[in-house]
Order: C-alpha cells, then sequence, then structure tokens
C-alpha cells in the first residue's frame, strides 16, 4: 500500500513538472474540456431551471385539488366526443357540497365553482387585453395557492350577494397602477365598473406560455350577470388527504355522476383532471428535451477528450526512452501505466476546475440579466461536472497509457 501511494505520488509530481514544461500544449489541450465542461455545466444548469419552473407552474394547479371540466388535460384522438358533452356547470357546486357534507369519512373537503373567460381592463386611459376574468366564491382561497401583495379577497356577504368588487393579478396592477395603489380604485370590465379590494402577488408564467398574473377575480354572481356568455366553467374540489388522491378521485367520479344522473350503463360525460395527470403528460416531453441537451453538449466533451488522448500518444513517443529507461531500472508496468493515466486526468481536471469557473460566471450574469430565469448552480452539480472531468481523463488517457506500460524495455531504449 505504501508504495502505491508512492508511486501515486510520484506521478503527480511528474504530471505537474510535464504540464509546466509544456504550459502551451497543456492549456490548448485542456481548452477542448473547458469548452466541454462549460457546455454540460450551463446545459445542467439550464435543465435545473427548466425543472424549477416546471414544478413551480404545476405548483398552481395545486397536489390536493381535482379539478371536474369538460375536457380531459392530455392529448385526445377522439376529440369530437369530448366536445359533445355537456358543458360543466356552476350550479354542480350546491349538490356535490351536500353529498360531501352527508358522506361519512369522506375524501372530499369543498367544491368551488369557477367560470373564466378573457376580456380587457380599463382604469383611465390605460387598458390591458386578454385578461382572465374569473368569477368563484369566497371558498376559492381554500383551493389557491396564492398570496396577497396588499388587500384581501372579497367575503362572502360580497361573494354571494354579486357585489362589483374584484381581485387583480400582479400584471394588470403594474400595468393600470404603476405610480399608485389600487386598492378602493374602480376598473371597468366590459364597461362595468368593479371595485379592487386586492392585488394577487407575482405568480410568474405557466411554462412560459401565458401569465398567471394577467388575471380578475370576481364574486360569482356578478360574472353571470355580465359574463356568462362563451365562458368555461369547472367545478374545483379540495381533497382531504393529498396521499389518498386515487381514492378522492373515486369518490368524486361517482358523486358527479349522481349529480349528473347517469345510469350504471352510461359512460362517464365529464373528466376529472389533477396535476399529476398534467405532469405525467408533459414529463417526457422535459426529458427528452433534457436527454438531447446533455448528447449535444456532451459531444463538445468528447470531443475534447479525443484531443488529450492525442496529445498523451504525443507524449509517449517523445518519452520511449524515458519509460525505457524507468522498466531496466526496475519500474513496474502499474507505475508506468498510472504515470500516464495522472497526466490526462490532470489535465481534465485542470480544465474541469476553469470550465466550472466561467460556466459560474456565465450563471451569475444570466441570472442578472434575466432575473425570472431561475439559476440553479448547485453543489451536486459541480461534484458532477468533476467527477465528469475524472472519467474523461481516464477514458482518454487509458489506450495511450496501456501501450505506454505495454513497451518493451531493450526496444524503448533503442528508440530514436
Amino acid at each position: 500500500m505504501k508504495r502505491f501511494l508512492y508511486e501515486l505520488s510520484e506521478s503527480w509530481k511528474i504530471a505537474a513538472a510535464q504540464m509546466r514544461s509544456n504550459k502551451t500544449r497543456s492549456t490548448l489541450t485542456a481548452l477542448g474540456v473547458i469548452i466541454g465542461i462549460v457546455a454540460v455545466t450551463l446545459m445542467g444548469t439550464a435543465i435545473g431551471g427548466i425543472q424549477v419552473g416546471f414544478d413551480k407552474s404545476m405548483a398552481i394547479f395545486g397536489d390536493d385539488v381535482l379539478y371536474v371540466s369538460q375536457w380531459p388535460w392530455k392529448r385526445v384522438d377522439d376529440w369530437w366526443n369530448f366536445r359533445d358533452r355537456k358543458k360543466i356547470k356552476t350550479e354542480y357546486a350546491e349538490p356535490i357540497n351536500r353529498i360531501i357534507d352527508a358522506t361519512p369519512n369522506s375524501n372530499l373537503v369543498i367544491a368551488v365553482p369557477t367560470s373564466s373567460l378573457l376580456r380587457s381592463v380599463k382604469y383611465g386611459q390605460s387598458e390591458v387585453s386578454n385578461v382572465l376574468i374569473r368569477g368563484t366564491v369566497s371558498d376559492y382561497l381554500i383551493t389557491s395557492t396564492f398570496d396577497f401583495q396588499e388587500g384581501r379577497f372579497f367575503n362572502d356577504v360580497e361573494s354571494r350577494g354579486g357585489a362589483n368588487v374584484c381581485v387583480i393579478g400582479y400584471d394588470v396592477a403594474d400595468a393600470l397602477f404603476p405610480s399608485e395603489s389600487p386598492i378602493e380604485k374602480s376598473v371597468l370590465i366590459n364597461g362595468q365598473p368593479f371595485r379592487v379590494v386586492g392585488v394577487i402577488s407575482r405568480q410568474g408564467t405557466f411554462l412560459g406560455l401565458f401569465s398567471l398574473d394577467s388575471i380578475v377575480v370576481m364574486p360569482l354572481p356578478a360574472f353571470h350577470k355580465y359574463f356568462s356568455a362563451k365562458s368555461d366553467s369547472d367545478i374545483l374540489v379540495k381533497v382531504k388527504d393529498k396521499t389518498k388522491l386515487a381514492e378522492a378521485r373515486d369518490e368524486l367520479t361517482g358523486v358527479m355522476r349522481r349529480v349528473r344522473g347517469l345510469s350504471p350503463e352510461k359512460k362517464d360525460d365529464f373528466s376529472i383532471n389533477e396535476q399529476q395527470a398534467l405532469k405525467s403528460t408533459l414529463d417526457p416531453i422535459k426529458n427528452s428535451i433534457a436527454i438531447a441537451g446533455l448528447f449535444i453538449t456532451g459531444l463538445s466533451l468528447f470531443v475534447g477528450a479525443i484531443g488529450i488522448m492525442n496529445i498523451t500518444f504525443v507524449s509517449v513517443k517523445e518519452r520511449t526512452r524515458e519509460i525505457g529507461t524507468r522498466k531496466a531500472l526496475g519500474a513496474r508496468r502499474r507505475t508506468i501505466l498510472l504515470q500516464f493515466l495522472i497526466e490526462s486526468t490532470s489535465l481534465c481536471l485542470l480544465g474541469g476546475f476553469i470550465g466550472l469557473g466561467v460556466a459560474y460566471l456565465m450563471c451569475t450574469g444570466i441570472g442578472k440579466a434575466f432575473p425570472s430565469f431561475p439559476i440553479q448552480f448547485s453543489l451536486s452539480l459541480v461534484i458532477v461536472s468533476m467527477a465528469v472531468s475524472i472519467l474523461t481523463g481516464l477514458f482518454s488517457g487509458f489506450a495511450p497509457a496501456w501501450s505506454a506500460s505495454r513497451l518493451d524495455p531493450v526496444a524503448a531504449l533503442r528508440y530514436e
């Protein structure tokens, strides 16, 4: 063991001496690994950021909420069958809640109706278009995940009475009230004035497709009074225990069949959606992007490994007589193999350290330039990058190191 540790120490010293004596060649050789590590690290950071953004987007749906809708949250081929289904009515929430209250040990807590459509919102000379107008009840807070930047949600009296009050999203507040508080101000929606009682904190975008902050929430009776035409309705049902989501889903299916009045032989004419269903649909796409990205960036690291392999072969040729001398003096094959493996590995480690430094600076710059993008430069990413550097060094140096260890000492001493 002591002999092996001594050989290991000497090999590191020889590797350091070789890099010092061939600075330009070592730098150019390590450049391929530097570029490869930067590419792989940036891709890993981007994938981590995408994962964080994906999880954040999924969180808005709640992992303990079921959605009763006309359409399923997945791609369907027989779309015409779903198109012909009866619409989901907000009135279903009341009988669903009665059944939930009458069911002992129910897995369901409460059903909340919602209706939505797109409209423009105005205040003075300012206007925001394509805002999601949502009508619901005061219990909507039980199923939602948002917080308030200021103000409050409308109360039960305002909800039941259909008062012209509303809660607005962050983007709507920022566009219409850039330099003043919107609380107690009136905005116009479809020509009707609605008093703002609260502002929802920033939620971001859903997978970069649409903003979750471009929303206005109002009491459902007021929504029905002014916006009932061409609206889409859903029933949000809170689950008591999210670990029993499957049982809750089955229970809600039975409840909805009773509410719809479906006979046993008829198929369900509604869909019960959940966060996990949407996630399972999008996960393969996300994973395919990650695999393709890592494969493409991995090619640059592979090119760097080939460069190190080539330079190591050149180094073996240049030092053939040295190898012959060392073997003639009693050096083992293992010693020669270890020496060249450590030389190639040290080059890759040097490139890995520099590559990580460059990648960190680039990630910091990207984070400052695009603060909304979640940068995930984690310790695990550093460990993986260094492990990849070591494996690259071992892979690229093994063939030349093996050929060096197999050299005949007599032939090596005669080499010119």
